[in-house]
């Protein structure tokens, strides 16, 4: 039985943007968006998760590998603590989800007015995603764009500007290609794989 239908996980809405993309291409519908802030809670509820996928209705959790140290394997045992359901797909975005973003690398350099050659060719080796992007973002010829995206000098706390997230969610669902992204970011084309093996192939490994 091929997978149609997935209850949709994430720790953020940028996340989530993310995620119906992708399930948007395989034709996958969302009957109901789980959206938490941070993946603390995530990491409590994937094992009920898991156990609650099944055919009819898969279950989609989308989060954060966070630190370049880390596995993602390790990461989603430690989570399930058990037998991986074949209807649960917990992915895991390398090394965030700026990383899956910026990986279409043709279409932030023009969504920034940067050049293109500042974007990595391999996106999941950057060890700090978010912190890169608002990095690229300084150098933005886009005035609006730059103080939309990079955090006021008067604000030492905040990591991003204001409308990081509305303008990325913004970009995600009508620039973000996810065909050139998944040539770039390994952790993004397993991600694809996977999916592909359930809707077409009725197997997830």
């Amino acid at each position: 039985m091929e997978l149609n239908n997935v209850i949709l996980v994430v720790e953020d809405r940028l996340s989530d943007a993310v995620s119906t993309k992708i399930l948007q291409h395989f034709d996958i519908e969302i009957v109901r968006r789980v959206i938490y802030e941070g993946n603390s809670y995530l990491q409590r509820k994937a094992q009920g998760y898991n156990k609650a996928a099944h055919q009819e209705c898969g279950i989609f959790m989308l989060t954060d590998l966070d630190s370049p140290k880390a596995c993602p394997p390790t990461l989603i045992r430690s989570w399930v603590k058990g037998r991986l359901n074949r209807w649960f797909f917990l992915r895991i975005a390398v090394v965030e989800i700026e990383s899956w973003i910026m990986a279409d690398r043709q279409a932030v350099a023009e969504f920034l007015a940067i050049p293109v050659n500042r974007i990595p060719r391999n996106t999941d080796e950057i060890d700090s995603p978010k912190e890169f992007f608002v990095s690229l973002a300084r150098r933005s010829k886009n005035t609006r764009l730059r103080e939309a995206l990079v955090p006021a000098q008067s604000d030492k706390s905040a990591k991003t500007g204001n409308e990081y997230n509305p303008r990325l969610i913004q970009f995600v669902r009508e620039h973000w290609n996810l065909g050139r992204a998944t040539a770039v970011s390994p952790s993004l084309k397993r991600t694809l794989d996977r999916l592909n093996e359930s809707k077409y192939a009725g197997t997830n490994q």
